[in-house]
């Protein structure tokens, strides 16, 4: 049986600042908000690519 993280692409949290044109500092409090899942390394948090998609998707349907 898999998990399936072999499948699961982690972004940086500059990688994920660019992708929503935000600030690192705006994606660090998200991510200590619980707004945008991440999983910490060391010092550096990771977040799924996947999780990017789902805030940009809620926020895109918040507004409509």
């Amino acid at each position: 049986m898999t998990s399936g993280l072999g499948d699961v692409r982690f972004l940086t949290v500059a990688e994920v600042a660019e992708m929503m044109r935000v600030s690192k500092m705006t994606v660090y409090r998200m991510v200590h908000a619980g707004e945008l899942p991440a999983i910490r390394f060391g010092r550096s948090f990771r977040v799924p690519e996947s999780a990017v998609a789902q805030v940009i998707h809620s926020h895109v349907a918040d507004t409509a």
